[in-house]
Formats: C-alpha cells, structure tokens, sequence
C-alpha cells in the first residue's frame, strides 16, 4: 500500500490531529488496562466481537494522553478496516514505517492493534518489536484461543491478558443515564433500575444495543457476525446449517444442561462435530459451558454441563424462545456477572452442584483452593414447595463443602433464612448485580 493511503486510514482511528468519540468510558477495564501498561509485557485484550474493546483502547489512549502522553507517541489502528487491502506481517511493517515517517514519534511509541487475528503471523512481529523495545503494545482479538496459543507460543512469561465482556448491569445504567456507585445512590430511582433490569435481560447488554433503538436488527447482525467470520470462516467450516443449529439450540436452551450425546441425538449430529463445534463457539465468546463440581476430575469431565449465553439479548433473539422464562435469563445474568469479576480475579473458579438425588445449586464459586460462595437463582419465592425445595439444595451442598453462607438470588424476595445454624442471604437481582461485589 502507498504511505500516503496508509497514513489517511491511520488518521481516522488516532488523536494525532482532531479529538475522536471515546463513548461512556468503562473505568473498571480502564482501571484494568492502566494497571497492566505499568508492566513490561505486551498486553491482550479479548473478547466477544462488538462488546466494546475498540472503544476501551481508545479510552486507553485518550487516558494517556490526558496523563502526559504526547498523541504522536501513540498509534491505534484496527485491522478489520476494509480499505486494508494487503494482509499478513508485511502490512505491519508498512503501516509502523509510515507511523514513524509522517509522524516522527519522540519517544517509544505505544502501539494499539485492534482485531490482530485479521494478520496472519502477527505473534513473530509482536515478539520483535517487544524484545528490541521498539514499542509498547497492546492489542486486541475476538478469539480466545487464538491469541492465548500463539502468544504462549513465542512470549511466554512475556503477556498479559484482559477480557472484556459486554456491559455489567451497573454500565447499563450508566449507558442509560443512572450512575450508581453506593446503596445511597438509588434513593428515588428504584422503579426506573427496575424496568432497566428488564431491558437488560430482555435485549442483553451490548453497548450499541443499549444505545440503539433498532436493538433486534443489531443483535441479528451480531450474531451473523460471529457465525460468519469467526467460525465459519476462521475454522474452515464446511457444515454451515449444522452449525447453526447447534448454536441456536444452545442459545434457546441457556442456563440448562446438555451432554454431547444428547445434542448428538437432538441435532442428528456425530459427537465429535458436537464437541469441535461447541469449542469453536466458547472461542468465538459466543456461548459458555460450565461443569459440575467435583473433588475428582474424571467426575466433573463425565458429568453433563450447563451452557450459557454471552448475553441474554441474543439468546432470546436467536435461541427458538416458545415463552418467557425470566428464572432462566436472570440465571444467565449472574453466570455473565462471575465471568466478569473472574477478569478482576484469576483465581476464580465456578462450577455447579448436583448430588445423586438430583438437589441442584446452580454456582460453586472457588477462590483458589476454598469454596467461598454457593449461588442459587430462583425467580420467585412466593411458592412454599419451590422456597424448601431450594433450601434442601442449598442446605445439602453447604454441608458438603463446608460452607457457612450462601445466597439466593430472586426477582423481588428480600431477607436472610437460616439453615442448621448457617445464613442463607436473599437478595433480588438488581441488587446483588449492583452491590454483591
């Protein structure tokens, strides 16, 4: 490509000679991306396509050039721009060689490259720049796998990663102009969180589709999106339809078990289309498969998953929804909210719980070697037969673990229960979501 069009493409995506949009700035990931830049490591950022990771690097550059950063220093640039018309580690080197010509940085520049996957051998150029200290970089990828093998391939010891999801529920607010950061804060707004909370679980919480009134036309696109650029085509694919199905019948079914020989009779598909297919699909962030707890892992490996979506909004736009079920999709949402707070803390472990007589509690949240939390969802309280039937479960497993609280999480029910001694804290969603941290 000629400097002249490579530095116009550039222009469009950095502060060097105008003020760009940066959004709703997500301080929880800026906190984040902050904290990791003060490390000598190339830092990678993952996660679904759309949920927002161009936008956090362009709050990131902004939040340095705001502490000092000189804009010329820092290059950002995303490789899923059409008007790039060449490919491959060559166009790295065209595009950092023009940087350098037109922009003359005056120190070690700070490289952001969006959607890296895009560049076939990328991890080669990564590691060069990194180990001759040539630039500081970040980048970022829709793919989880992809990015983890090939930079534990060649930077070992040498990277960091971070993944963003779509917006916690106290970003959706923000997105809608409530900012709550203390229980004070909700003074006075406790109906309008509540109908919020209803849109969040109805149409999920990519930012645009916050954002956007045309919500079910964006996740459609969304979701072809995913299925078309990072499965069919990034795993050369050939059973198109299979695939889909598979997908739809994992986003309808959300929050529920499944085993690879029952979607193999379900679908009519070989297990091991069911199990590389499902695989794909956690790369691509689009659906999650939980496993049971277990002190043996041959156990947890055996036993049937739970599945979930990355975000309610497509599970109910996509998956064949034949009515409301608000216990499932707020089940999803806590899912979704551990995920997250797995990015805070690595050491995270969640599971689900089920002994031979069928009592089930949907988390088990593991803190490195101890289990800390026992999670139950359960909509509605008001019935007796569903209240003992969760306080059974939820009894049962706190003996077996060792565990002295747990919590149950449910549509309005408010209060604490005690158990043989042991607290059992009653929260509604809306609530845990905001203030359980």
């Amino acid at each position: 490509m000629d400097k002249n069009e490579i530095i116009q493409i550039l222009n469009d995506w950095n502060f060097w000679n105008k003020e760009l949009q940066t959004g709703i700035t997500r301080h929880s990931y800026i906190d984040r991306l902050e904290n990791l830049f003060s490390s000598n490591h190339v830092v990678a950022i993952t996660g679904p396509r759309r949920a927002g990771k161009s936008f956090i690097m362009r709050q990131m550059a902004k939040s340095l050039i705001d502490k000092g950063y000189a804009a010329k220093n820092i290059m950002h640039v995303n490789f899923e721009d059409p008007r790039f018309v060449e490919s491959g580690v060559s166009l790295l080197e065209q595009l950092f060689s023009a940087y350098r010509e037109f922009i003359s940085p005056s120190d070690t520049p700070v490289l952001f490259l969006d959607e890296i996957q895009e560049i076939d051998g990328f991890e080669k150029w990564v590691r060069k720049m990194h180990e001759l200290s040539l630039a500081k970089i970040m980048i970022s990828g829709s793919n989880a796998k992809l990015l983890s093998r090939e930079l534990g391939t060649l930077l070992t010891g040498r990277h960091l990663d971070m993944t963003v999801f779509p917006l916690s529920f106290t970003e959706f607010l923000l997105f809608n102009g409530i900012e709550i950061k203390t229980p004070p804060d909700i003074a006075g707004r406790e109906i309008g969180i509540k109908g919020l909370l209803r849109k969040y679980l109805e149409y999920g919480s990519f930012p645009e589709v916050a954002l956007s009134g045309q919500k079910k036309e964006i996740l459609l696109t969304y979701f072809e999106d995913v299925v078309t650029k990072d499965l069919l085509r990034r795993f050369n694919i050939r059973k198109s339809q299979s695939l889909r199905s598979m997908i739809k019948y994992y986003l309808s079914n959300a929050s529920s078990l499944f085993t690879f020989k029952s979607i193999e009779r379900s679908l009519e598909m070989s297990v091991t289309s069911v199990k590389n297919y499902t695989d794909y699909s956690e790369q691509a962030y689009l659906t999650f498969s939980l496993k049971r707890f277990s002190f043996k892992v041959r156990e947890q490996e055996k036993s049937p998953r739970k599945i979930y979506a990355v975000d309610t909004g497509l599970s109910n736009v996509v998956g064949f929804r034949f009515s409301d079920n608000m216990g499932r999709l707020a089940e999803n949402a806590v899912f979704m909210e551990l995920k997250r707070r797995q990015v805070i803390n690595s050491a995270l472990d969640i599971f689900y719980w089920k002994d031979i007589r069928h009592r089930e509690v949907d988390f088990v949240v593991k803190d490195g070697l101890k289990v800390n939390q026992l999670i139950q969802v359960c909509w509605n309280m008001s019935h007796e037969k569903t209240r003992n039937r969760e306080m059974r479960s939820l009894a049962r497993a706190m003996e077996e673990l060792k565990v002295d609280k747990a919590s149950i999480i449910t549509e309005e029910t408010e209060g604490e229960e005690n158990i043989k001694g042991k607290k059992v804290k009653v929260t509604p969603l809306w609530k845990w979501l905001l203030f359980n941290k």
